[in-house]
């Protein structure tokens, strides 16, 4: 046992455990010696109830027969099945004569479950994958999945008068480990088992006490196509353990507890994350994000979805975001008032390509004079820098928080929106509000208010939402009478299709449309597409219909940029259609007249004064 102790002692996460805590784990361990070619772990197999720890030779981790990576001496495996109560998503093979240490779930889990294991299991999720034995295709986790896919449960949702004796009983009734109060409104609070122990048990408080007594309020909440791997990283560094998921419209479809996300992605790819998060200067920013593009190119190249790449895109953007205002703070010193940066647009909405510039937006909180607004523009404007340093150029139209019209104070933006709202006819009123209600919160205060919240009121405002169809209606998609497609006929991209503005612009302003008037601010064109046809501003067969152009020309805009990025050239949206087969030229064709059909449709209800 000794032995087992003193390699466990030397290597995370059993580096931090005290020795009597290491003197029973060790003792718990089971030595097991495999052959060269013995199969540890069968994919599919039930979830384990050992954790594993190399001792000594390596294990090749197997998916459908593919070797994808390579285990030697100290690292584990087992954890995520074991975490999570499901089947092996990876087999487990030995490549060579191994010995191996087994700890029993039951002994394995406080050991992960305690901040240092928990803290280990993160930078597992960030850190570099370890060198392959073989040049195999990358294959995407669990951890570049929607969180909303990772809900085992329905919620247990309750108001905040409930008793701690009947919300314990739901939960036990649920499986539930925590349960989430509705407080008034879209607010939410959160009680969890360890609240019930901690403030009630331990205090000896009556178990009539109301939840609202004994809550976490605000809770702390995530969007339901937010990835899994991103939302892990926010609930270690706020130290939470349970989380509740909601939809675009407000509902709470669930609660996420931390053991399911370090479940799903143990050994992911975020490495172009950690990198930044290590980064000291402008330049280190430069070097990482250098590896995005490759990661695109091998990405594509595994078939993974376009949505999920362009969801990797953008939360790489985020994290370069993030860094350089960090690292701008800190040169040129912390502003006197705080601040949120936004990011507007694709990147938003997670939708961003290589061909993607960069809007944004920058909020401030209380009041600020000329020479507070002065500090805050050199933010901006440094940020704004070291983005274009990175490869993510500004928006040519001004779209930029270093500009006046997009660096406001809250109280400045409310105002604003609430004018647009009530006369959209001023100048310039949809195309700001179209880009405004886009807005997500990257960097600056967490608890304070989203601005695009603002706008959830729209449906209040038929005029505004009327003319914010027609706005929608305003790009076509290119659709011909005579022949195939309409293309450009002159200038540097003469015969060619405008994937963005003739095929995904259509799509995304209709959702965006149909979005605001189901009461959905800031979310991505599917899930306003999803909560639409929820809430019935859009017919379900048109939603279903935009959502599945939306996939084919948002595939065939990235698969261009690829091959444009494989050529040395710069990325762009404008497609040869030459280029396509019959079958994916016959699919897009159907797909814009899809597109083009609901386009008729609104119009027709425009007219009738139904919208």
């Amino acid at each position: 046992m000794r032995d087992v102790a003193d390699f466990l002692r030397a290597r995370p996460p059993f580096d931090a455990l005290a020795a009597e805590d290491l003197d029973r784990v060790a003792g718990a361990a089971e030595v097991e010696f495999l052959r060269a070619g013995a199969v540890v772990v069968e994919q599919g197999e039930a979830p384990l109830e050992h954790l594993y720890v190399v001792r000594r030779g390596a294990l090749d981790i197997v998916h459908d027969g593919r070797v994808l990576d390579e285990l030697g001496p100290g690292e584990l495996f087992g954890q995520a099945s074991m975490l999570a109560g499901l089947p092996a998503r990876f087999g487990v093979v030995a490549a060579e004569d191994t010995l191996c240490y087994r700890i029993p779930a039951a002994v394995a889990r406080p050991v992960l479950a305690r901040p240092e294991g928990l803290r280990f299991l993160a930078r597992s999720l960030l850190a570099d994958p370890v060198p392959r034995r073989l040049e195999v295709e990358p294959v995407v986790d669990a951890a570049r999945r929607p969180v909303a896919g990772l809900l085992r449960a329905r919620p247990v949702v309750c108001p905040p008068g409930t008793t701690v004796r009947d919300a314990a009983r739901r939960m036990t009734e649920a499986g539930a480990t925590a349960a989430v109060v509705a407080v008034r409104g879209s607010e939410l609070g959160i009680v969890t088992d360890r609240d019930l122990r901690s403030r009630i048990l331990a205090r000896g408080a009556s178990p009539d006490t109301p939840v609202e007594e004994v809550m976490t309020f605000p809770a702390y909440t995530v969007a339901a196509d937010r990835m899994s791997g991103e939302v892990l990283l926010d609930m270690l560094d706020r130290g939470i353990r349970h989380l509740p998921v909601v939809s675009p419209g407000g509902r709470v479809l669930g609660v996420l507890e931390d053991a399911d996300l370090l479940a799903a992605a143990p050994r992911s790819s975020f490495h172009l994350r950690s990198a930044i998060a290590r980064a000291r200067t402008v330049q280190d920013l430069v070097e990482a994000s250098a590896q995005l593009r490759p990661a695109v190119l091998a990405l594509h190249d595994a078939r993974v979805a376009a949505s999920d790449v362009t969801g990797i895109y953008s939360v790489v953007s985020d994290a370069l975001t993030r860094r350089l205002v960090q690292l701008t703070v800190a040169g040129l010193g912390t502003p006197a008032v705080p601040f949120t940066w936004l990011a507007l647009g694709s990147l938003a909405r997670r939708e961003a390509v290589p061909s993607s510039d960069v809007d944004s937006a920058l909020v401030w909180y209380g009041s600020a004079d000329e020479e507070m607004q002065a500090e805050l523009r050199r933010v901006a404007r440094a940020v704004v820098d070291g983005l274009e340093a990175c490869g993510f150029p500004a928006d040519t139209q001004g779209a930029v928080a270093a500009q006046p019209l997009f660096m406001r104070s809250y109280a400045g933006w409310r105002e604003a929106a609430a004018g647009w709202l009530a006369d959209p006819t001023q100048e310039k009123a949809l195309v700001l509000v179209s880009l405004v209600v886009d807005g997500r919160p990257v960097w600056g205060i967490r608890s304070g208010p989203a601005l695009p919240e603002v706008f959830r009121d729209a449906r209040r405002h038929p005029l505004f939402l009327s003319l914010l169809a027609r706005f929608a209606l305003g790009h076509r998609p290119p659709t011909g009478f005579l022949r195939d497609f309409v293309v450009e006929h002159g200038g540097a991209h003469a015969g060619r299709l405008d994937l963005k503005h003739g095929g995904l612009q259509p799509i995304v302003d209709l959702a965006r449309w149909a979005g605001m008037a189901a009461g959905v601010a800031s979310a991505s064109t599917p899930a306003r597409l999803r909560a639409a046809a929820d809430a019935g501003t859009l017919p379900a067969d048109d939603a279903r219909t935009l959502g599945e152009a939306f996939d084919l020309v948002l595939e065939l805009r990235l698969d261009h940029q690829v091959e444009q990025l494989r050529a040395g050239e710069r990325p762009d949206d404008h497609l040869d259609p030459a280029v396509l087969d019959p079958v994916t030229r016959g699919a897009l064709r159907e797909a814009f007249r899809a597109v083009a059909d609901v386009q008729r449709r609104v119009t027709g209800q425009l007219r009738q004064g139904v919208l």
